[in-house]
């Protein structure tokens, strides 16, 4: 005990001297702390790094500095140098991140901060889209959008809407368009999700422009359908989207084709049993150029779906999911 004590008083008689030395160190400034103050600002913003005072003084004038503020003064510099080399470490993963959905520009309302959450969360859930074949029935979660689809089984917000949609002609993008502005607008609920559980000639749409043309998918869509209009953007994607009255503009019917509908949070499905159909379909008119088998058309077919939409195993299966986690049917 008297060795502590003894420490201690050891330790109080320094911290007097250095105390000391700190005061006549003052009286030297001939700056102004205004003027020293100023320019702390500036050297710590060129650093990008918040420590003490002492570090930026010569060091004949740091002498005069207890050992404790040196001290925590070089563990700022260390924490922050390591928060910085964590965070460049995490972006360069991120940038090395493998086929993610693309990310395009928003019309989302004010306060849909879960939707838009969900968008970004499904923005990064991965895609498989370089199957060589494809199976009839999947039956291994890897074969279809597993993790975007389970992403959209989660979402938490009470107003949720599935759609049965199986008609590519049919008005289906519409009567979506007319739930999301009345939800957001009428109701007050921002949150509003849209999901089209899209089959029978309905996902034809979810097909590139380059499976359309390849394939001439015109046949299997009817003649209304010469090229996939339906993924085509529109003049009204530059009006003012802060103007939701316009009868011209983002919201209305001038404006709903499929990426305008994903901007504003819907989520497109494709259903895998849709796609095998349509690839015996397209081998029974004789239209393979490649000759491919029936699961290898089907696989690029599948690789051909735009981005952003979701692959599921089967769409007439999916529904139930979706009801049993508190989605509304729709058709």
């Amino acid at each position: 005990m008297h060795r502590v004590m003894k420490t201690a008083d050891a330790v109080d008689a320094d911290m007097g001297v250095l105390s000391a030395r700190a005061t006549k160190f003052c009286f030297r400034v001939q700056t102004s702390w205004k003027t020293a103050r100023r320019k702390i600002a500036a050297i710590k913003k060129v650093l990008l790094v918040s420590i003490t005072f002492a570090v930026y003084l010569p060091r004949r004038e740091q002498e005069g500095l207890t050992a404790v503020e040196m001290i925590t003064a070089r563990r700022g510099v260390l924490r922050t140098f390591a928060f910085t080399m964590a965070t460049s470490v995490i972006g360069i993963a991120s940038a090395a991140t493998p086929s993610v959905a693309a990310v395009g520009p928003t019309l989302m309302p004010p306060g849909a901060t879960n939707l838009e959450a969900l968008k970004k969360r499904l923005a990064q859930a991965p895609r498989r889209r370089d199957f060589k074949t494809v199976p009839m029935i999947l039956d291994h979660p890897e074969q279809w959008d597993h993790e975007a689809l389970n992403e959209v089984l989660a979402y938490g917000a009470a107003q949720k809407q599935a759609w049965d949609n199986t008609d590519l002609g049919g008005p289906w993008l519409n009567l979506m368009r007319n739930a999301l502005n009345s939800q957001i607008w009428s109701f007050r609920h921002p949150d509003f999700l849209a999901v089209s559980v899209t089959h029978g000639t309905a996902p034809l749409a979810l097909f590139d422009q380059a499976m359309w043309d390849k394939y001439q998918l015109t046949r299997l869509a009817g003649e209304d359908f010469e090229t996939n209009r339906l993924i085509i953007g529109r003049k009204t994607a530059a009006a003012d989207p802060a103007n939701y009255e316009n009868a011209a503009g983002p919201f209305s019917v001038e404006d709903n084709p499929i990426p305008a509908l994903m901007q504003r949070g819907v989520v497109f499905m494709s259903c895998h049993n849709a796609i095998w159909e349509q690839a015996a379909a397209l081998i029974k008119l004789d239209i393979n150029p490649d000759r491919l088998s029936h699961a290898a058309l089907a696989a690029e077919l599948t690789n051909h779906l735009l981005d952003g939409a979701v692959l599921i195993p089967g769409a007439a299966g999916t529904l139930p999911e979706l009801q049993q986690v508190g989605f509304h049917y729709a058709t």
